[in-house]
């Protein structure tokens, strides 16, 4: 629970975020999943809308092209511990590949789902995560206050990974102990690598994917 702390566009607006993007057709983009994990991990409570029209679509339209409504409401806690919510909107078209609106006739569901997922992501930038891309910059301005914060949470994360990686390994150890090496291999394979991308869970920094295996480990 993220207490006290009202200033969240500074704090998000500071986080570096070169890392995450990508460059099409000249313009460049944050990804998604890593804004929504990176969001959640500071304000966990926070919260995406997909706005729709009376007739229950998840876009709208004018007849001739196509557009989403999303909204992201950043929910933290005040100095009393009192719950506080602001949300941020935004519309986008439904584009293609060249960033031109696609004609109604030809929207697809694939089309629709990028334009939320992409719509949601400007909904984050715009409570600052990511919110110098759009402004034309190369690098967020980092204050001593939140360069400080950034090490300390950076330090709690590694201690948090190990840990993790620490439980996983005794848990993986346990079961597969008296497996033969084709086993060992099918464990790997169905169980870790589906979870973790990769497979080896020691080469993993990921505390959202490290946490959904160690539950899988659990059951």
């Amino acid at each position: 629970m993220i207490t006290g702390d009202r200033n969240f566009f500074r704090v998000l607006n500071e986080i570096n975020v070169n890392e995450h993007t990508e460059e099409k057709n000249g313009l460049t983009y944050l990804s998604w999943m890593w804004a929504w994990q990176t969001l959640k991990l500071r304000y966990p409570e926070s919260y995406s809308t997909v706005y729709k029209p009376e007739n229950g679509w998840n876009y709208w339209t004018d007849g001739r092209t196509c557009w989403v409504e999303t909204g992201v409401t950043l929910v933290y806690y005040d100095d009393e511990g009192e719950r506080r919510e602001i949300e941020n909107r935004e519309m986008l078209p439904i584009m293609d590949f060249k960033n031109r609106s696609i004609p109604m006739e030809q929207v697809t569901s694939m089309d629709v789902n990028k334009a939320i997922q992409r719509s949601i992501t400007k909904c984050i930038a715009r409570h600052g995560l990511g919110a110098y891309i759009y402004a034309g910059e190369d690098l967020p301005e980092e204050s001593e206050d939140t360069k400080a914060r950034r090490i300390e949470q950076e330090e709690r994360d590694r201690s948090e990974v190990k840990t993790l990686i620490e439980q996983i390994d005794a848990i993986a150890k346990e079961k597969t102990k008296e497996m033969d090496k084709d086993g060992k291999t099918n464990f790997i394979r169905e169980v870790i690598e589906p979870i973790l991308g990769v497979k080896n869970y020691k080469l993993c920094n990921d505390k959202i994917r490290l946490s959904m295996l160690l539950k899988k480990l659990g059951e």
